[in-house]
């Protein structure tokens, strides 16, 4: 599917989905001490919230959350800097391919272990040991977009999910983040370090 769209829809862009290829065993115990205590249920999620350990995020210009059933919208604050580092650098790239005004979905973000326990039913991708229950990880789905344009073509989708894999990828090689692509959630996930 990439090497048609690639190669069909716009020359200027290559391919950088398949670049974001950390594992989380090589980096859980990094994402592990970087962030916050791990939380149990919502309770421990307000008492982050209280101590300022982790931050609100909202939808805005850049981005959209997403309905979390199994997470809640906060983070760490450098958590919080690189999502919005992210946002700023997609938007800019997008901007000048007539896709102005478009912004990605955030569909996970910090979670608790009573909330990994329920997603472990559905999602082989959950994991006792998930830099989502730190407060330090996120993904953003590369499959949904709201994208400002009255008819939206297949090839902005792909270009889409192209620019925004780029952007993460210079991010990841900046020593910034660890990066997923995550084929069968339809999700980048994405770890501040």
């Amino acid at each position: 599917m990439a090497s048609y769209f690639s190669s069909k829809c716009r020359d200027n862009q290559p391919v950088y989905s398949k670049k974001l290829n950390d594992r989380i065993v090589d980096y859980s115990a990094s994402a592990r001490s970087a962030g916050i205590e791990k939380c149990s249920d919502e309770n421990d999620i307000i008492k982050r919230i209280s101590a300022r350990q982790l931050l609100r995020i909202k939808s805005g210009r850049y981005y959209e959350i997403g309905k979390m059933e199994y997470s809640y919208p906060y983070l760490t604050r450098d958590s919080k800097k690189l999502l919005n580092e992210i946002a700023k650098r997609f938007r800019e790239k997008i901007n000048k391919e007539g896709l102005k005004g478009s912004r990605f979905i955030i569909t996970s973000m910090t979670r608790t272990t009573d909330k990994i326990n329920g997603l472990g039913k559905t999602n082989g991708n959950a994991s006792e040991n998930s830099p989502h229950l730190y407060g330090n990880a996120f993904d953003i789905s590369y499959a949904r977009f709201r994208i400002r344009k009255f008819r939206v073509t297949e090839c902005d989708e792909w270009y889409m999910k192209e620019a925004l894999a780029e952007v993460i990828n210079q991010l990841k090689q900046e020593k910034r983040c660890w990066a997923t692509y995550e084929k069968q959630q339809g999700c980048f996930h994405v770890v501040s370090r």
